[in-house]
């Protein structure tokens, strides 16, 4: 943590000379991504004048990254008993990019090679991407599996041609999406990939509650799971539907009698089918009590 002290000195000549100390705190942070589709990672940048698009180089728990400024500098408040923030290190130089292009290119050749060593070696596994480290001391090797997969020989081989530590880690198949990034059924970058954290529970009850189609086809993303946008209006419907009466209620409209049959929760408005069989929608507010 960086403080800065302002030192004032009283120039009348009826006072003693005296010094007051103000202390300001400098606890700022930015948000860095390392991957265009990533998560933004939060860092204290110090004394650093940062701005969104500005490339540089952070500690991390694998030692030295590069990422790229993707949210301009906010003050924190220092918790002394919480995790404390990596730094940003420095500013990236010409020979940071220079590194981190050889980086990709070798990534792209550790993956054809590795894919190469799973065909040899007859492995059950999907290698869908690789990372290398910034310093180039380690590599690791995302993977998708319906199970275990026994890779001691396959590690041999990797280290054996890259001579640098191996990392073997199996994802499930939303992160493997996460990853990967994409486009969704709606148009957009995949919510996963874009802004995601973590992913919630989701499942086809709230698809149900928002009278969405239950059809898996029309409700699964990119990865065939349910999509993960199910979660975010679910409340709000359920907040809406609190005091809407239940499917199969017997209600009585300014029409007649009958049941109702579906919800709008949005506009307020049931769907009854009346006694003689007709259909007909009515706000909830002009439901007569019995």
């Amino acid at each position: 943590m960086f403080s800065v002290w302002c030192v004032v000195f009283s120039t009348d000549a009826k006072q003693k000379h005296q010094i007051r100390y103000t202390k300001s705190p400098m606890n700022k942070k930015v948000g860095v991504k390392f991957k265009p589709t990533g998560k933004v990672y939060d860092f204290s940048c110090g004394a650093f004048v940062l701005k969104p698009g500005d490339h540089v180089i952070v500690e991390t728990e694998q030692g030295l990254g590069m990422g790229t400024v993707t949210v301009g500098p906010q003050e924190y408040k220092d918790k002394s008993s919480g995790r404390p923030l990596k730094k940003v290190y420095r500013m990236a130089n010409q020979k940071d990019f220079k590194q981190h292009e050889k980086n990709l290119a070798d990534e792209n050749e550790a993956h054809s090679y590795c894919l190469k060593c799973i065909k040899e070696l007859g492995l059950k596994m999907n290698l869908f991407s690789v990372e290398k480290s910034f310093d180039g001391n380690k590599y690791t090797f995302f993977f998708t599996s319906e199970g275990r997969v026994d890779f001691r020989q396959l590690v041999k081989m990797l280290v054996k041609q890259l001579g640098v530590r191996i990392e073997m880690r199996q994802v499930g198949i939303r992160n493997q999406a996460k990853i990967c990034g994409g486009v969704g059924r709606c148009g957009r970058e995949l919510c996963c990939s874009a802004f995601l954290e973590k992913f919630e529970p989701v499942s086809i009850r709230m698809a149900k509650e928002q009278g969405l189609s239950l059809n898996p086809a029309k409700i699964s993303g990119q990865c065939g799971r349910l999509m993960c946008c199910l979660t975010y209006e679910f409340d709000t419907y359920k907040k809406l539907k609190k005091d809407m009466p239940k499917i199969g209620k017997a209600v009585i409209t300014p029409s007649g009698k009958g049941k109702v049959i579906r919800h709008s929760a949005i506009c307020n408005r049931i769907t009854v089918r009346l006694e003689g069989g007709m259909e007909t929608e009515t706000a909830v507010d002009q439901l007569k009590k019995e």
